[in-house]
């Protein structure tokens, strides 16, 4: 018989507990809930947007009627409890009698009315009910919030949305005081009163009046209504009457039981030691506690962590979370972004997070929650966690909210599908993942052993979700979802309520149930933290074994091999991959991965592994046994639809969430992507199909026509350094099929194609050994194109003297999809050509073909070129309007006609004067083929201003200087020398990134001063000044470490002293680590050299920039002679065949072939240049000077280093004052611009003074101008810097722009014609020209305002 269970209250609190009863508890209860409101159930933290008129109350309403009908739960609505008789177990209503067995208070809450006069007019309301909101809403006028907690400014913001004259009203001196400081709450107040609404704080309420309200102090406010926003007590008067025992609330204990059998209490309405709980969060986890206890199976004892307070206003984000009092001892941290206007306050006592207070920026609210009463970190103050990507955007009442279960690679594609259809705009979009790391890329998991980091293979695009305003909350797993309330709940019992609910929770690892499986030393190959743990215990091992000959186990095995390990491959079925690939196809594999060395055991049967004296071993059916010390399971994948499966979603009978053509699952508010889902009794475990699936969801949702009818599960990969590719029918399958074969026994190779009973059409194949082919097969079978006479011919050799193969990218229909990871056809990347886009950078830009797993590169070029030839398109790389070359062809002009100057290159190839683009690219070109003194004055006139004056401008005009420490290495001696002349030079000093000392302010004038120092104190010419590369980075190595396997301090000295002399298209970046553990530093350089305990493995080609990625690895275990003939081979290459600018990378990666190619130019000399790139290295060695020492000795160059030709006075622009000890610029200097002279003509200089093709700084009068000598011309002009105030024109770069004279300013590049002062295409002057004459070999220049008063006189 039911027992027979009667909740008094029927707020959010008992509906949880009677969903939790009826879920857990079956047909054991007959539940009877009693409401005194008439509305059914609904969500009260919705109350403020149902003010506001952002909700309706139909749209907060927890349950669908039905429910209650389904589950046989009644609802006596509009009733009121009047007595409860605890000895005869009845209890008394406004309607009748009613009999319990158990019976739950879930009484809640009741609004505190201040005892103030007039507080019972008709026009006053508490707000805590729908009832008290319609009445507020009933009524018109201005209205008065009386109260400034989280409710009063709730309530405050709600009714100004309908643009009432909104007053809120505090008797405290600040605003929500409970959960701000003073500076959140004067924040807060102003951001409210941007609002309109008037805000008073401190102020005593003498009476409410019929039309006021009257404070004590006599003011009077208009209120046609007021709203008593003053606080909660728990409801707690017929617990009281019935006998229960009550302090603040009704006490229980942990379990939620009164003293009383039978009698529970739990929600607002409940104390449990001397707590009680406001807050929605809490009490829905106490229902839970209290369900487990009544069905029999009572849970973990009722304990809470603080989750926060967040206030629900729209477009005013704040949360508090922990403690906001400090007391005498606590420590106080914050930040304040006055233009974001972000706050972030940590209250720290004893060394640990006790309090969190965000305005503003909320998005680290969850993480930082997480870290209270955990040891307190200043960065906390800015970003709490690295691998927490910050959303940004405000938390609004108004938009339904999208929540996505996982961020994988799925995951995160079907984000930017939603942003691609401003989804990110209707929706409020929360995605739970559950690894620390975001989502990252998974296809090429096993390069995280060669090298690459988990930010290089990350696939979140720079500040994504910051940018977008998605809220990402990483290592929060889901543990329930709630379909019919439309909640998840995480671990910590935290809930996120959801409109629409994405599943992308993608497969998890199968493991064997094999005993042993568990031992330590067992692994599984899954996510980036399994790499890290098998990375661990392969470090001390020398043998492992994976279980799992398929795709999955043999990229496994191939990071085993990876880490240095004797591996062997361990598989159940007779044949490896046998998903994919026939018998003969898998017999080569074997072949050719037995040949490098792995061990391969099929048709074998693991029962047992067992821990042995020296690690584990593998015991077989057939009595065999195979030891190890560690194991890899990567035997398949299972879906993960646990929470599909709690929730009572339909899932398949194998696993998989059942999903329709639009990724809906049996719930139409719920949808299922990726390797989770199950369309038509099949599971997707690729990429491409998971993209298709996110396309499909994302479209749905935007209300677009799109359908998800299935994928093509063809592939092509490497394994273990293999090329191998099956698609189609590979098997042969369908009925009548025939196959073609070819076999390359000594080469390895096997190919295999099946075609249709005619003949006329390609089902699948295989590919093992020689993959070129897969690109040109799988188009003709997707597209159902026609075969040649004799199909055999697709797969055999083309032999010398006979025609090529038919098939090519022409023969395509547009419509043939090139790149499944992103739905790229032929036709896009045709129109992408036809757009403009002429490499392959442009095309993956444009239309992300090639960006997903990168299997369709090749088809993508191919299409990409047949484009541009149908289109008769020549792709010119000019580097500018003066040179019709690109940087590769002039660089070889240079070399092969042994051009010496600028003036001889543009005269014999080129036009006019030059320009910033080809001036310094050629001076660059120059400086790596002959090395030559930077200030000849040939050479003078195409050098920026950091080349000029071998030094770094910056953005007063003054310059930084950088003496060289090779390697970081300095003595005693130089540090002291170094501070010694920052200090009489006024200098800053400032240790940066690149292991070296950087001296900020010096003036123009002063450089060569210090620069004479600093040479008499050993010093040379550190960073840029004409050569590329910066400091060698390095490790103490093992002359100090004891970690050190190589003396890595030693090598980098040697190979920056090599290499300094070196002029490249980019900056150059090294490092140098001394021991064997993976070094991100050396991984992120241009060249990176890392000590393994045969010599040195070097990376190259890493970028720590913008785009950063680690390098790859080029050679292992090499010596230091081999590594620098390696580097010198790479370097020059890079210099010959590199555009402008390019980073060595960027470089490589548009090189045909990659990494490949590189390696067989370098190491292989594949083009016989090898010897040659070393030659040219060693004169680049030979010629080096440092060009400072060069400098000081030659008083002609030195009359360049001054910013007047006519005075010695220094720039009055540059001021300082101290800070932190050291000089500074003034943030705001006044500016003057200086009286010109009194007489119309001033003479400066001799002409011979001004450089030719270049310009200095004067003084005409008191004000700064800059000459430039331009052919037989000279011009003056303003010498300030456009849109600063630097007084730096002078030393900026001449050139023309179709024939007209112009300077390029040195800072900031604008291009300014010389005549006037104009922008070179015209428009309002920048700066003011100045008249100028030429006498007698002097310039002469005029005042422009006496000059026009003579004139018109």
């Amino acid at each position: 018989m039911k027992r027979r269970l009667v909740i008094i209250g029927n707020g959010m609190a008992a509906t949880r507990l009677a969903e939790t009863l009826v879920a857990r508890g079956g047909d054991k209860f007959q539940i009877v809930i009693i409401g005194d409101e008439p509305w059914q159930a609904y969500n009260r933290i919705q109350l403020s947007p149902v003010l506001g008129g952002e909700k309706t109350l139909a749209q907060t309403r927890l349950l669908p009627e039905e429910w209650y009908h389904q589950h046989g739960v009644t609802v006596r609505r509009d009733e009121s409890v009047l007595a409860v008789e605890m000895s005869t177990r009845t209890l008394r209503t406004t309607r009748g009698e009613l009999c319990w067995d158990e019976l739950i208070f879930a009484t809640g809450s009741q609004a505190f009315i201040p005892p103030l006069p007039g507080v019972a007019l008709p026009h006053v309301y508490a707000f805590r009910t729908f009832a008290d909101v319609a009445a507020i809403l009933a009524t018109d006028g201005p209205a008065v919030v009386i109260g400034g907690g989280v409710l009063g400014v709730e309530a405050a913001a709600a009714l100004r949305r309908h643009g009432d004259n909104v007053t809120l009203l505090h008797r405290g001196e600040r605003l929500m005081e409970q959960q701000t400081d003073a500076f959140a709450g004067q924040q807060l107040q102003q951001q409210l009163e941007e609002r309109g609404i008037q805000c008073v704080t401190g102020c005593g309420i003498a009476a409410i009046r019929e039309h006021d309200v009257v404070l004590e102090d006599g003011r009077a406010f208009a209120a046609s209504r007021v709203v008593l926003a003053t606080g909660v007590r728990p409801n707690i008067l017929l617990a009281q009457r019935s006998g229960l025992a009550c302090r603040r609330g009704i006490v229980v204990d942990r379990q939620l039981a009164t003293a009383l059998p039978g009698v529970s209490a739990l929600g607002e309405c409940c104390e449990i030691d001397g707590q009680t709980w406001g807050l929605v969060a809490p009490c829905l986890r106490q229902a839970e506690v209290l369900a487990g206890r009544l069905c029999g199976a009572p849970e973990a004892d009722f304990h809470w962590q603080d989750s926060g307070t967040r206030l629900k206003v729209t477009g005013i984000a704040l949360f508090s979370a922990g403690e906001s009092q400090a007391g005498d001892h606590d420590e106080i941290w914050t930040s304040w972004d006055p233009l974001a206007r972000h706050y972030r306050r940590l209250l720290v006592r004893d060394g640990k997070l006790q309090g969190v207070l965000l305005l503003g920026d909320c998005a680290n609210a969850a993480p930082l929650t997480a870290l209270l009463a955990t040891p307190a970190q200043p960065d906390w103050l800015f970003d709490p966690s690295s691998t927490q990507p910050r959303a940004a955007g405000e938390f609004s009442m108004t938009k339904p909210v999208l929540v996505l279960v996982g961020h994988g690679m799925v995951g995160h594609h079907f984000l930017e599908q939603c942003v691609s259809r401003n989804l990110h705009q209707q929706f409020r979009i929360v995605v739970f993942g559950e690894e620390r790391y975001a989502a990252y890329d998974r296809v090429h998991l096993s390069e995280y052993f060669a090298g690459r980091s988990a930010e290089s293979l990350s696939l979140v695009d720079g500040d994504f979700f910051a940018r977008h305003g998605i809220e990402l909350r990483l290592s929060e797993t889901i543990a329930a979802i709630d379909r019919e309330a439309r909640v998840v709940r995480d671990t910590s019992g935290h809930e996120t309520h959801w409109d629409k609910l994405v599943l992308a929770t993608g497969s998890y690892p199968f493991v064997p149930p094999v005993p042993g499986h568990d031992l330590e030393g067992c692994f599984v190959y899954r996510t980036l933290d399994d790499l890290d743990r098998i990375a661990a215990c392969a470090s001390s091992a020398k043998r492992g074994v994976v279980i799992g000959g398929g795709l999955l186990g043999l990229e496994a095995a191939n990071a085993l091999r990876q880490l240095g390990l004797e591996t062997h491959v361990v598989e159940f079925a007779p044949n490896l991959m046998a998903v994919q690939l026939d018998s003969q196809g898998a017999a080569m594999l074997r072949e050719k991965i037995h040949d490098i060395g792995v061990g391969v055991h099929t048709s074998k049967t693991t029962q047992s592994i067992a821990r042995c004296d020296d690690g584990l071993v593998l015991n077989f059916a057939d009595g065999e046994s195979l030891a190890t010390d560690m194991v890899v399971f990567s035997a398949g994948i299972r879906p993960q639809d646990t929470l599909a499966r709690g929730s009572g979603l339909t899932v398949g009978e194998r696993g998989g969430i059942v999903i329709d053509n639009q990724c809906r699952t049996s719930d139409p508010q719920v949808l299922a992507i990726g390797e989770c889902a199950l369309w038509q009794n099949k599971i997707y475990g690729l990429v491409a199909p998971g993209y298709q699936m996110a396309r499909a969801a994302a479209a749905m949702l935007a209300g677009e026509e799109a359908s998800f009818s299935g994928a093509d599960m063809s592939t092509k990969l490497k394994l273990l350094g293999i090329d191998v590719a099956s698609f189609g029918d590979a098997q042969g399958r369908t009925p009548g099929s025939q196959s073609y074969q070819w076999t390359d026994g000594p080469g390895q190779i096997y190919k295999k194609i099946v075609v249709s009973q005619d003949g006329k059409t390609l089902l699948g194949g295989v590919l093992v050994g020689d993959a070129s082919d897969y690109a040109t097969l799988l188009q003709m079978m997707l597209n159902a194109m026609a075969l040649p006479a004799r199909p055999e011919s697709l797969i055999l050799p083309t032999l010398e003297g006979s025609t090529a193969k038919a098939l090519g990218v022409a023969a395509l229909p547009d419509s043939a999809q090139i790149c499944s990871c992103h739905n790229v056809t032929k036709g896009d990347i045709c129109q992408a050509v036809s757009a403009g886009a002429s490499d392959i950078p442009a095309i993956k830009s444009g239309t992300r073909a090639a960006t997903g797993c990168g299997g369709c590169s090749a088809l993508v070029k191919q299409v990409m070129e047949y484009q541009l030839s149908a289109q008769g398109v020549e792709v010119k790389k000019d580097i500018c309007e003066h040179f019709p070359y690109s940087r590769q062809e002039i660089y070889h002009l240079v070399r092969v006609n042994h051009i010496r100057t600028f003036d001889q290159l543009i005269s014999r190839y080129g036009q006019g004067h030059g320009c910033e683009i080809c001036k310094p690219l050629v001076a660059s070109v120059l400086a790596s083929c002959w090395n030559e003194y930077l200030l000849k004055p040939a050479h003078l006139p195409l050098q920026d201003t950091n080349d000029r004056y071998f030094a770094n401008i910056q953005k007063d005009g003054t310059y930084s200087v950088v003496p060289r420490m090779a390697a970081g290495e300095v003595t005693p001696d130089g540090l002291i020398a170094i501070g010694q002349i920052a200090k009489r030079y006024q200098l800053y000093s400032k240790i940066t990134g690149g292991q070296r000392i950087d001296l900020f302010g010096a003036r123009l004038e002063a450089l060569p001063a210090i620069w004479r120092e600093l040479a008499e104190a050993g010093f040379e010419t550190g960073h840029a000044y004409g050569k590329s590369l910066r400091t060698v980075k390095s490790c103490v190595g093992s002359t100090w470490c004891r970690y050190g396997v190589q003396d890595s301090t030693a090598l980098a000295v040697t190979l920056e002293h090599r290499y300094k002399g070196l002029r490249a298209p980019h900056k150059i970046k090294m490092a140098v680590s001394g021991c064997t553990r993976e070094c991100a530093e050396a991984q992120g350089k241009d060249i990176g050299v890392i000590a393994t305990e045969k010599g040195w493995n070097l990376y190259v080609c890493g970028n720590g920039g913008m785009k950063p990625r680690h390098g790859d690895l080029f050679a292992s275990d090499i010596d230091d002679a081999t590594l620098i003939r390696t580097v010198d081979r790479l370097l020059m290459f890079y210099i010959r065949t590199a555009d402008r600018l390019q980073r060595t990378s960027t470089w490589m990666d548009n090189l045909e072939g990659g990494i490949d190619y590189l390696r067989e130019v370098i190491l292989e000399d594949s083009l016989g240049i090898g010897e040659e790139l070393e030659q040219e290295m060693a004169r680049v060695v030979a010629s080096y000077q440092c060009e400072w020492q060069t400098t000081l000795n030659d008083p002609q160059r030195l009359a360049l280093f001054r910013s007047y030709v006519n005075s010695d006075r220094p720039d009055d622009a540059v001021q300082r004052h101290m800070l932190r000890g050291q000089p500074q610029p003034v943030a705001a200097a006044v500016r003057c611009e200086g009286e010109v002279s009194t007489r119309p003509w001033q003479a400066i200089c001799d002409l011979e003074a001004i450089p030719a093709q270049a310009g200095i700084g004067a003084r005409l009068g008191e004000r700064q101008i800059a000459l430039f000598r331009f052919g037989e011309q000279v011009y003056a002009l303003d010498n300030l810097e456009p849109g600063s105030d630097a007084n730096v024109l002078s030393r900026g770069i001449l050139g023309d722009a179709g024939g007209e004279p112009i300077v390029i300013s040195p800072l900031y590049k604008h291009r300014i014609r010389l005549r006037d002062g104009r922008p070179c295409d015209g428009g309002e002057p920048m700066v003011r020209a100045w008249p100028v004459r030429i006498e007698n070999g002097t310039v002469w220049v005029g005042n422009q305002l006496l000059l026009a008063r003579a004139e018109a006189s």
